[in-house]
C-alpha cells in the first residue's frame, strides 16, 4: 500500500489517528509558546540545528507554516515545487523582524492553523488526496501529523541544538506516534529516487521508548512500502523513536543512534543511508 492509497478498513483508523494528532499538536503548541516566551536575546540569535537558520528563523518558519495553512493568500510563499525552498521564502522576508513580531505571528496563526487542520478531519474531506510538492501526494487529514512532526523536530532537535531546555522537552508518546505516522507514510515517496538506487533489501525498523512500534520497509513493484510489524528473516535496525526523527531526516547518522543486526553484506545499511524524510 502506498501512502496515497487506502486499504479496506483504513479510512476510519487513519482519520481517528489524525484527529489524535490534533490533540498532540495542541500539546506541542503549548510547549512552543512556553519555550518562546522564555528565550533570551542571545538564544534568539543562536545558530540552530537547521543550516543557516538562527533559533529565531526556526520559530519564524513554524509560525509561517501555520499562516500558510490558515490563509495562504496573506503570506508570500514559494513556487510550490520544493518544500524546503518554499520554507525559505517567508523566513527570509522576516529576517529583520523582532522576536516579539515572530511570537505575535505564531500566536495569531497557530490557533487559526490548528482550527484549519481540524476541519480537514471532516468525513468526505479527510481522505482527499492532494499533492504536497516533493513531499509526495497524501490524504489531506495527515497534514496534521506533518505539523506535529515539524514541531517535534524543530523544537527538540533544531532549537534544541542551541537551547538545552528545548532539547529536554517531554518526548510525548502521542506526538511521537503522530510524527512516525507522517514520516513513514511519506518515506517511500520522499526517498523514491534514493531507494531506487540501492539493493532491493527489506529492513525491519524497531523503535523503542516513547512512540515504541515496529515497521518493515520493503521494495514493492513500483515504490517501496512501509507496513506495520517486524518481518522475520530481514535485517533489523533498532533505535528510539525520538532519535529516528533526527537520523531519519539526516540531522544525524543512524550508525550513531541504534544497532543494525542481520546484515552480513551491507545491503540494509545502504537502504538506511537512503532514508531522508523532509
Amino acid at each position: 500500500m502506498t501512502p496515497a492509497q487506502s486499504a479496506p478498513g483504513t479510512t476510519q483508523r487513519r482519520s481517528t489517528m489524525s484527529q489524535a494528532a490534533i490533540e498532540a499538536l495542541r500539546v506541542e503548541q503549548a510547549h512552543a509558546r512556553q519555550l518562546f516566551a522564555s528565550l533570551s536575546a542571545q538564544e534568539w540569535g543562536a545558530e540552530s540545528g537547521c543550516t543557516n537558520w538562527r533559533v529565531q528563523d526556526v520559530v519564524c518558519h513554524m509560525a509561517s507554516v501555520f499562516h500558510v495553512i490558515a490563509d495562504p493568500t496573506t503570506i508570500q510563499g514559494g513556487a510550490g515545487q520544493d518544500a524546503e525552498a518554499d520554507a525559505e521564502v517567508p523566513v527570509q522576508a522576516r529576517r529583520d523582524w523582532t522576536p516579539e513580531q515572530v511570537i505575535a505571528e505564531y500566536d495569531q496563526w497557530s490557533d487559526a492553523g490548528i482550527a484549519a487542520l481540524e476541519a480537514m478531519q471532516a468525513p468526505g474531506l479527510a481522505e482527499m488526496v492532494i499533492p504536497m510538492a516533493n513531499l509526495g501526494s497524501h490524504p489531506i487529514h495527515i497534514l496534521a501529523n506533518a505539523i506535529v512532526f515539524d514541531h517535534y523536530c524543530h523544537l527538540r532537535h533544531d532549537i534544541g541544538a542551541a537551547v538545552e531546555r528545548a532539547a529536554a522537552l517531554p518526548r510525548d508518546p502521542d506526538a511521537l506516534a503522530a510524527t512516525l505516522e507522517w514520516m513513514l507514510a511519506g518515506l517511500p515517496q520522499m526517498c523514491a529516487e534514493a531507494l531506487a538506487a540501492v539493493p532491493r533489501q527489506g529492513v525491519s525498523l524497531v523503535f523503542e521508548g516513547a512512540g515504541a512500534s515496529s515497521w518493515t520497509l520493503a521494495p514493492g513493484d513500483d515504490v517501496w512500502t512501509v507496513s506495520a510489524g517486524v518481518t522475520a528473516g530481514l535485517p533489523t535496525f533498532t533505535s528510539s523513536a525520538h532519535t529516528f526523527v533526527s537520523w531519519g531526516t539526516k540531522r544525524a547518522d543512524w550508525r550513531d543512534h541504534g544497532a543494525l543486526t542481520g546484515d552480513p553484506n551491507g545491503s540494509a545499511a545502504d537502504v538506511l543511508d537512503a532514508i531522508n524524510v523532509i
